[in-house]
């Protein structure tokens, strides 16, 4: 079966969150996703807060970016959330937008090599290992965790370019998209992420589940926002983007991006989205039932 899940766009106040969330939740929605946009709202405390005030929606980050944050930090974090929530949280990592990293001075000089580092050293801090890492930036002596997860945690990776997608094959337990991403492109991921796992010996282990967040827009100026939304990205020309209308037709989008190879589609509103909370409940009313 296809996931499905929504967007809380960090462009609404903080304290809209627990209105959405609780909704959510209400409504079975199965994931909520929330986004570390510099510099609106953190990752972790709108994660935890979503999870306290709800009893069985999951709960992703989308994503933390990794020059923000010192790899032991994140691993503390994260397994901090799985043990008071086991099983609802999902974190993501990914580069962070360059522009912001530069503007508080965590740009790096090669984000691959970064990300690669930080992935390797997060997924065994939350594996309980003890580590002691001399990497290119991550630096670790001897680190282990009092309080890992109890259970095994997949840790995700948001990205884009090639070089980045393969890397998530080889060093990720799955792959989050943005919504610049057409049903062509998730194929092209796909291929690239498969090319990762191969070339580290991964391609027989578990499943590398992929996530595609995708631009919706329903209401009678839903086209309108759409249109003006994608064309403020730098996207308006760009086939296969996003999708305006009724359930119907959001179904149909989510249908393709999934037998192009997603395994989870998030519903991400445009910025100026009216009704967080209708849109929320039009996922999970009226599209859920026409997703397979």
């Amino acid at each position: 079966m296809t996931g499905l899940g929504a967007v809380f766009r960090p462009q609404l106040a903080p304290e809209r969150l627990r209105s959405v969330a609780r909704l959510a939740d209400d409504a079975g929605l199965e994931e909520l996703w929330l986004w570390e946009d510099c510099f609106r709202e953190g990752g972790i405390s709108t994660a935890a807060a979503a999870l306290a005030w709800t009893e069985r929606v999951r709960v992703g980050v989308g994503l933390l970016p990794v020059p923000l944050r010192n790899v032991a930090i994140a691993a503390m974090e994260a397994a901090t959330l799985h043990r008071m929530f086991p099983g609802r949280p999902i974190l993501a990592v990914g580069h962070g937008v360059q522009d912001w990293m530069g503007q508080v001075g965590a740009r790096v000089e090669s984000p691959v090599t970064l990300l690669r580092e930080h992935l390797d050293a997060l997924r065994a801090l939350l594996r309980g290992e003890r580590l002691t890492v001399e990497g290119r930036y991550v630096r670790l002596d001897d680190v282990a965790l009092d309080w890992p997860p109890a259970e095994p945690v997949p840790v995700i990776a948001g990205v884009t370019g090639p070089r980045s997608l393969r890397l998530a094959g080889e060093a990720a337990d799955g792959t989050l998209l943005t919504a610049s991403t057409s049903p062509e492109g998730v194929r092209r991921a796909r291929q690239l992420i498969d090319e990762g796992r191969e070339a580290a010996g991964r391609s027989g282990a578990e499943p590398h589940p992929v996530v595609v967040y995708l631009l919706a827009a329903t209401g009678p100026d839903g086209a309108a926002r759409l249109k003006a939304e994608l064309a403020a990205e730098g996207l308006g020309s760009v086939p296969d983007l996003g999708v305006a209308g009724d359930a119907g037709a959001v179904a149909k989008a989510v249908r393709r991006l999934a037998e192009a190879g997603a395994d989870t589609v998030v519903l991400q509103p445009t910025g100026d989205e009216p009704d967080p909370e209708g849109f929320v409940r039009f996922v999970a009313e009226e599209v859920r039932p026409l997703v397979p």
